[in-house]
């Protein structure tokens, strides 16, 4: 006959005294080793969805954060700068040196009426995709808002919005229409009532 080894025989000591004993909770309290129980978690209430309202669409086009004009409510004119606007180099946003002193005009006349404010608008040909293109608006929209706040102008009176390619100025498919097409626009802002 094989002698058994220790592990055996504890796990027989232990079943025995189970069978004997029965597998009653109070019952097992008693075996040695046995960990406590452990106390119940209380429940976590479910948490309930809230609709946020999506409250940053502007002119039909899904803004950007920054997109969001500081001046909802004000009156925009667009052909006071409209001869101001800076053209870009393909897949750039660096404002040209040549189109510098347009920005600087557009300082001035910021300067000249400090009862106003000014949007500035980016837009990109149609190449790209729609979210490239918003992006590359943006980017394009914030330089000119640099130069400006840079030449003195006060950065709570310029937002900025992005069309990417939505808005061309100029319709086509070739580097005539799209130089025409990447480009800030200088939108002036009125108060309500002015």
């Amino acid at each position: 006959m094989k002698a058994l080894g220790f592990g055996t025989l504890t796990a027989l000591g232990i079943a025995l005294t189970l069978t004997t004993t029965g597998c009653h909770p109070e019952n097992l309290k008693n075996i040695p080793g046995r960990h406590q129980q452990v106390p119940e978690v209380p429940s976590i209430p479910a948490i309930q969805p809230v609709e946020i309202p999506n409250t940053n669409v502007v002119s039909g086009n899904i803004p950007f954060p920054s997109d969001t004009p500081g001046h909802t409510n004000w009156t925009p004119h667009p052909e006071i700068l409209q001869e101001y606007s800076v053209h870009f180099l393909y897949d750039s946003s660096a404002v040209p040196s040549a189109d510098k002193s347009k920005i600087t005009a557009v300082a001035d006349y910021l300067k000249n009426n400090p009862d106003v404010a000014v949007r500035v608008e980016g837009n990109c040909d149609e190449r790209g995709t729609e979210e490239y293109n918003r992006s590359l608006g943006e980017r394009r929209a914030l330089a000119g808002r640099e130069e400006l706040i840079r030449l003195g102008v006060a950065s709570g009176r310029v937002d900025t919005l992005s069309y990417g390619e939505d808005k061309p100025l100029a319709d086509g498919h070739n580097e005539s229409a799209w130089k025409q097409n990447r480009r800030d626009d200088f939108v002036v802002l009125t108060p309500p009532g002015k």
